[in-house]
């Protein structure tokens, strides 16, 4: 069995033809709330984070994986780990699918569950966290549905437009060792 590959969905490393979907999908400003991004990327800056994709996550502190389709081999969506700490063997999860049509299909959940599993069995992780805007129902479903739980709420923590939104901080620790 493939550890990045599920019933419908597998994980892939980023590719240079990836540019264009990354492009598109980074500039959505409805997507620019959660992943606390203010301003548009240029194909340029795309194409060097791209060119650098290689890097170890040991050496980047991140990891950024496509969401491709099984039936298709068409990119979904993107998935990754970051403020990847070795040390206390942690990181930041975050997951988003593209196109709406694509969502509350399970592809985001067996995604999720192919990170999970591959971060806690081979880079050795105890803790993985996720940031959710508490009024994000969607994910925050996703999330507890794999066992992640809510830690704490982070007050008016981020500015959307002219209002203050709520953040929680959930958790997940790795039992099965």
């Amino acid at each position: 069995m493939m550890t990045l590959k599920g019933n419908l969905v597998y994980l892939r490393a980023l590719e240079p033809e990836d540019l264009e979907f990354i492009y598109q999908l980074e500039n959505q400003e409805n997507l620019w709330e959660v992943s606390n991004t203010q301003t548009p990327y240029s194909r340029f800056l795309i194409h060097q984070y791209l060119e650098n994709a290689h890097q170890d996550i040991y050496e980047s502190k991140q990891l950024r994986m496509v969401i491709c389709s099984n039936s298709s081999a068409a990119p979904l969506g993107l998935i990754d780990l970051f403020d990847f700490d070795p040390k206390n063997q942690r990181a930041g999860i975050g997951i988003v699918i593209n196109n709406p049509e694509n969502r509350l299909q399970g592809v985001g959940s067996e995604a999720l569950e192919l990170l999970i599993n591959y971060a806690f069995y081979h880079l050795q992780l105890h803790q993985l966290y996720a940031n959710i805007s508490t009024d994000n129902l969607p994910s925050e479903r996703l999330f507890t549905k794999f066992g992640f739980s809510c830690v704490g709420i982070k007050k008016e923590w981020n500015r959307v437009g002219t209002q203050r939104k709520d953040e929680a901080l959930y958790q997940l620790l790795n039992t099965k060792k």
